[in-house]
Order: structure tokens, then C-alpha cells, then sequence
């Protein structure tokens, strides 16, 4: 019978880390990035272009930073009413907080307002314009 008791002591061990981890798990999603619903409007043909002369790091209000990097070339795709909509070939662009989002970058007069989450369909603004170079 001595076997017994070290028996429900592992158990209860297991059980006790299946409850922590459940719970941190359920934890993970407590940062997420801020939306707002938009109107994507797609270019008709060729759209615009732009080439990023240095990187530029844009902060959504999370832990994360998104680097646009130097060198990339831009292409619009669309309008939203927050700015012109660009995606590049150059750089797979995503914003982050506990999940990870594919964007495309949102222009107007000539800095980065936010982004424009593509599954989503979404627009996610910056923390504050940045100038593009």
C-alpha cells in the first residue's frame, strides 16, 4: 500500500502542470494589435512605387517594432481612407503582438500611418507618422 500515495503525488504533479500550462496558454494572447474596420479599394493597373532609401522602425503601441528595410521597393496596391495601401516583393511584411499579422504598409503625405492587416481587413494605425526616405 506505500506505493499508493507516491502514485497520486505524481499525478497530482502532472495534473497541477497541465492546469499551469493551460492557464499561461490562455494568458499568451493578452497583447493584441489595434484594429479598426476599413474599405480596401484595389488600384486599377499599375500603381504607384516607391524605394526605401534607409530601414525605418514603426511601433504599433506593442512590445514589437516593424523594420521597413532599406533598399525595398513598394508598389501600391489600393486606397483605404487612411492613406494609399503598398505592398513590396523585397520584404514580407507582418505587426506583432501575441499573434503575428501579414500587412501591407498605409501612406499619406508621404509617411507611414499604420498598416492594413490583409486577411484581416483591417487597418492597424502607428503609434506616430513616420517620415519615409
Amino acid at each position: 500500500m506505500p506505493a499508493m500515495p507516491s502514485r497520486l503525488r505524481i499525478l497530482g504533479g502532472i495534473l497541477a502542470g497541465i492546469l499551469i500550462l493551460g492557464v499561461t496558454g490562455c494568458m499568451f494572447d493578452i497583447v493584441s494589435v489595434p484594429q479598426a474596420p476599413t474599405q480596401f479599394t484595389p488600384v486599377a493597373g499599375k500603381g504607384e512605387s516607391f524605394v526605401l532609401r534607409e530601414a525605418h522602425y514603426v511601433s504599433i503601441g506593442t512590445f514589437f517594432q516593424t523594420i521597413l528595410e532599406a533598399g525595398t521597393k513598394w508598389v501600391m496596391i489600393g486606397r483605404i481612407p487612411e492613406g494609399a495601401v503598398y505592398r513590396s516583393d523585397d520584404q514580407v511584411l507582418t505587426v506583432e503582438a501575441s499573434n503575428i499579422h501579414e500587412a501591407a504598409l498605409v501612406v499619406d503625405g508621404g509617411e507611414v500611418v499604420g498598416f492594413y492587416l490583409l486577411v484581416e481587413k483591417t487597418f492597424c494605425p502607428a503609434q506616430q507618422k513616420t517620415p519615409l526616405k
